[in-house]
C-alpha cells in the first residue's frame, strides 16, 4: 500500500512540479529505503507511522555512516512526501514534523584562483578530443554551468553570433547566459572539428567518440586527464563552476548577477560566495592595512 502512494508523489513531482529526472530518482531512492525500513517492522499503511518510526530510520542511516548532509536530504524528501499526503487527505498530520535533522557544517565551494585557471585553459589542443575538452572546460568557467547542464546542451542551445548559451537547469527552468570571447573561440572551433564525430542525427553540442551525447561521468574523466597534462591539481566540474562564481562576485560584487548566472532559486544559496568574497578581502586587508600588519616584537 505505502509503495502505491510513493508512486503517486513522485508522479505528482514530475507531472505536476516538472521536477527533473535527477530529482525524482533522488526522492524515490529516499522513499524506498523508508519503505523497506517500515516492511520490516510490519508497518505498510501511512496512518499506522508514527514519529518515533521516522526517528528510529534516521538513526539507523545515522549508524550505516551516512553524512549529516545525506541525512537532512533524506529528512526532506519525506516530509515533503507527508505533506502530500496531508494535502490529499490521507493523513492528518506528518509524522515527520518534530524530527529535526543533523547540523550540517557549509565548507566553502573550492575555488581556483585566476592564475590556476589560465594555466589550466591557456594551451592549444592536439586532436579532436582536446579541442573538445577545451570548448567544455571554457564554457564551464564562462558561463558557470552545472555538469548536468553542459552534458545536456543542443546546438540549438548556442548563439555563437550573439554569445548566448541557453540552460535548462534545475527545476527545468530555462536561463539564458553570456559566453565569455575565449569560450566562444573554443565552441568554434570544436563545431569545425564535430563533423568527424557525426554518426547520426545526433543533437548533442558536444560529443563521445561514438557520436553520440557525452555522459558526466566521461566529462569528469577527460577534465581529470586535462589537469594532469597541464600540471595542475586534480580538477572537477564543480570547481570551475565555484570558480566563476567566486571570481566573478569578487570583481563585480553583484550577488543578484551572480544567482542568476548559476540558476540558483534562492539567493541564501548563493550567498556562500560571500563568505569566499570576505575571505578574500581579510586577506587584502591583513596586507594592506597599517593596523592589521604583525608587529614584531
Amino acid at each position: 500500500m505505502l509503495n502505491s502512494f510513493i508512486e503517486q508523489f513522485i508522479s505528482y513531482l514530475e507531472i505536476v512540479r516538472n521536477f527533473s529526472t535527477n530529482t525524482l530518482h533522488g526522492y524515490k531512492r529516499d522513499l524506498n529505503k523508508l519503505e523497506m525500513f517500515l516492511k520490516k517492522n510490519k508497518i505498510d499503511s501511512p496512518e499506522s507511522i508514527k514519529e518515533h518510526h521516522i526517528r528510529e530510520f534516521v538513526n539507523k542511516e545515522r549508524r550505516r555512516g551516512l553524512s549529516p548532509k545525506s541525512l537532512k536530504r533524506i529528512l526532506s524528501s519525506i516530509r515533503s512526501f507527508f505533506n502530500y499526503l496531508l494535502d490529499e487527505g490521507i493523513l492528518k498530520a506528518n509524522p515527520a514534523h518534530g524530527v529535526t535533522s543533523p547540523k550540517t557544517s557549509s565548507p566553502l565551494p573550492k575555488a581556483m584562483d585566476v592564475d590556476l585557471v589560465k594555466k589550466l585553459l591557456d594551451f592549444t589542443p592536439q586532436g579532436l578530443f582536446e579541442i573538445r575538452d577545451k570548448a567544455m572546460a571554457e564554457l564551464m568557467y564562462s558561463s558557470g554551468l552545472r555538469l548536468s547542464e553542459l552534458c545536456n546542451l543542443n546546438l540549438t542551445d548556442i548563439s555563437v553570433k550573439e554569445r548566448i548559451c541557453r540552460v535548462s537547469g534545475k527545476g527545468r527552468k530555462m536561463r539564458d547566459l553570456p559566453i565569455g570571447r575565449q569560450a566562444i573561440q573554443a565552441i568554434r572551433d570544436w563545431l569545425l572539428h564535430r563533423q568527424g564525430l557525426i554518426i547520426s542525427n545526433e543533437d548533442a553540442l558536444f560529443l563521445n567518440n561514438r557520436g553520440k551525447r557525452i555522459s558526466t561521468r566521461s566529462v569528469q574523466l577527460r577534465l581529470e586527464k586535462l589537469s594532469k597534462m597541464r600540471g595542475v591539481p586534480l580538477v572537477h566540474p564543480h570547481m570551475l563552476r565555484h570558480s566563476f562564481a567566486s571570481h566573478f562576485l569578487e570583481s563585480s560584487g553583484d550577488l543578484r548577477a551572480v544567482q542568476e548566472m548559476l540558476g540558483h532559486a534562492d539567493i541564501s544559496t548563493t550567498q556562500i560566495y560571500t563568505k569566499l568574497d570576505f575571505q578574500y578581502l581579510s586577506k587584502v586587508y591583513d596586507a594592506s592595512h597599517p593596523r592589521a600588519k604583525k608587529i614584531n616584537n
